[in-house]
């Protein structure tokens, strides 16, 4: 029998579209592997709500091996010393996988190709960071002409059917236990209803993806409205691989009414890990230099807020409902999430920071490269970002939105109310006593931030 190849995934978990997949069962038996690395990411481990994503995720791609022949190998440790020990144990020469673009998984990906015969494939992305470059050869920074060259390379190639089948090595080494690794909340678990709304798993994100298709043509408008399913949801399914963004183009492509909208929302995809290769630090460090003088207040003043912020407790309704829609369900409506976010930044005057983390350890889909580029972007301290004195109005935003339905299921305290005054109960005299009043005015709190980028500016 040929000696064996490792596979090896990490944000790349399904066996369709798999160029690491094909090309590692063309060469013999095949050994599945998936590594928990705490060690590489340090501060960027994975947080809570995508742990459990992971867990059940992780479940349905063994189930998929299986029915194929094969199986996964667990283990859990530094991806490169777990890779080098487990191609010794089992005489693999070579580890096939797809190319990761964080920077933690490109220094893993440097480490295991010095102790092993690595072997990265592309997948993860519409095009690999780079593939694009402006006239004078260079990283595009601004999203509207780097999507303007993705689409001079679209349609993407036809996504590669799952194999039939998967050659087994003689002998399968030990294997961790899915449900030692403790992945899932207990005490409390907070995660309880996640369930209700998520089928992670490539099944799971196929069915998403057609689920999509039947509105795709309502999406360039309903995408604005959380009161509507409006958006496609894909993003957890997106970023731990469960389909590929090929697929998705594809699929939308063939779906009734025009594509753009939403593709472009792909391609911005794409833009944000181009962003990060450039500046890796942009999930911690200010893309813009200058927002380093920005006078944030001190979270020793504004602890209560960011807490008030956090558990849904703001006395803005729509950002409330965002919040505790993000902790009930690992997820925040797109729109509602920019309003959630200049409200912090600039209304609550938060480093943009801190709201990204609380985004990293709730979010099912929290990816580095999108959540560090979309609070740059909000903050304005990102390479290409809306101005910081662009302060959405959090109140015009709900009534303009229609987001009375949305705010009635994620904030039951108000869901007496009519669609007039939910919007801003304290406006009209009708807050019960149970609902926070405003943390700050909507002036009162533009003003002050506007002050702040002043000084800021010097």
């Amino acid at each position: 029998m040929p000696a064996p190849v490792l596979l090896w995934f990490r944000q790349d978990l399904r066996l369709s579209d798999q160029a690491a997949l094909a090309a590692a069962a063309q060469e013999g038996p095949v050994i599945p592997v998936y590594v928990l690395d705490d060690s590489v990411p340090r501060s960027w481990k994975m947080g809570g709500a995508s742990r459990w994503w992971l867990h059940h995720s992780l479940a349905s791609l063994d189930e998929s091996l299986r029915r194929k022949g094969s199986r996964l190998i667990l283990r859990r440790g530094n991806s490169a010393g777990v890779l080098a020990a487990l191609a010794a144990e089992t005489g693999a020469t070579k580890v096939h996988a797809l190319g990761h673009y964080e920077p933690w998984w490109r220094q893993a990906q440097k480490a295991v190709a010095g102790r092993v015969d690595l072997h990265l494939h592309d997948g993860t992305l519409l095009l690999p960071p780079g593939a694009v470059r402006t006239g004078a050869g260079g990283m595009y920074r601004i999203y509207t002409p780097f999507a303007r060259a993705v689409m001079e390379h679209m349609p993407p190639a036809d996504p590669l059917p799952a194999p039939q089948g998967i050659d087994a090595p003689g002998h399968w080494p030990e294997s961790d236990r899915l449900s030692d690794w403790g992945l899932l909340p207990s005490k409390p678990d907070w995660a309880a209803g996640f369930g209700e709304v998520w089928s992670p798993g490539e099944q799971g994100a196929r069915e998403r993806v057609e689920a999509f298709l039947d509105k795709a043509d309502a999406y360039a408008i309903a995408r604005d409205r959380p009161s509507g399913e409006g958006t496609s949801r894909l993003s957890p399914h997106l970023h731990f691989g469960e389909v590929s963004p090929a697929h998705v183009w594809h699929r939308a492509c063939a779906a009734k009414g025009d594509p753009s909208i939403f593709l472009r929302e792909l391609i911005w995809r794409d833009y944000a890990h181009n962003q990060v290769c450039v500046l890796p630090a942009y999930g911690s460090q200010n893309a813009q230099g200058a927002f380093d003088a920005m006078p944030w207040r001190d979270l020793r003043e504004a602890k209560r807020d960011l807490a008030a912020w956090q558990q849904g407790r703001t006395g803005y309704p729509i950002v409330d409902a965002g919040m505790r829609q993000l902790w009930r369900t690992g997820w925040m409506h797109n729109r509602v999430r920019m309003i959630a976010a200049s409200f912090l930044i600039k209304h609550l005057l938060i480093d943009w920071r801190h709201g990204a983390r609380w985004f990293w350890d709730a979010l099912v889909d929290a990816d580095y490269a999108n959540n560090s580029v979309n609070w740059q972007w909000v903050a304005g301290s990102g390479v290409d970002a809306n101005l910081f004195s662009r302060i959405m109005a959090p109140l015009v935003q709900s009534e303009k939105f229609d987001a009375a339905a949305y705010i009635r299921q994620w904030v039951p305290e108000l869901a007496h109310l009519g669609d007039k005054v939910i919007h801003d109960p304290d406006a009209h005299s009708v807050r019960p006593e149970s609902y926070p009043a405003k943390l700050i005015g909507h002036r009162e709190g533009r003003e002050r931030a506007l002050a702040a980028y002043a000084r800021m500016r010097g």
